[in-house]
């Protein structure tokens, strides 16, 4: 099984393609999800954004519809030294803020020097997670829309809605990625 993302805009041309590669897919809707079984026995289950639950009709243009993302929302992505933080309107970004904080790397040296290095690369994390509150504070305020989280484990906020795959160290072309990554179909492919 393969998982790939697919925009919205792109789900309806997505589906003619599997079709054209595989044989002409019957659709079927159940589970929340879109479902499609092709002639040669391929099948895919199309999910929508943000964990929503589909029930519309079996077709490819209704489930891209149903995919648009919500009036107000937010993504936030932390790794340890990094972050980025975007509120957005729909799909455009109405206010943004990546930032970055050294945090020491390990050292091979031994002893007291090893221990004295741990606790600094401790303190340097902690400040850049403190600073990553900050701003997703300022910026979230008042969201009413789903959170969209993505990077380290131990900074994950409550009901947010985990982003597929690895996140790289949060920089702006990270950020837009993971914009268009949370508004995406993700598609579960099973080729016969």
């Amino acid at each position: 099984m393969t998982t790939v993302v697919v925009p919205a805009g792109r789900v309806v041309r997505w589906v003619e393609n599997f079709s054209r590669r595989h044989g002409a897919a019957v659709l079927s809707v159940g589970d929340g999800a879109l479902h499609g079984i092709a002639e040669d026995g391929s099948t895919f289950v199309a999910r929508l954004p943000f964990e929503r639950e589909y029930a519309g009709a079996a077709d490819p243009a209704a489930f891209a519809e149903a995919a648009a993302p919500p009036e107000d929302w937010g993504v936030l992505l932390i790794r340890k030294g990094g972050f980025a933080v975007a509120r957005l309107s729909g799909t455009t970004i109405t206010a943004s803020k990546v930032g970055k904080r050294h945090v020491q790397g390990r050292t091979k040296a031994g002893g007291w020097s090893q221990q004295r290095f741990a606790r600094r690369r401790d303190n340097q994390a902690r400040a850049a997670l403190e600073a990553a509150d900050q701003h997703a504070a300022r910026i979230l305020d008042g969201l009413t829309g789903p959170l969209v989280y993505g990077g380290i484990d131990d900074a994950v906020p409550d009901d947010a809605i985990r982003l597929p795959g690895h996140i790289n160290d949060p920089r702006r072309d990270v950020l837009e990625k993971a914009v268009g990554d949370a508004q995406s179909a993700i598609v579960e492919v099973t080729n016969a």
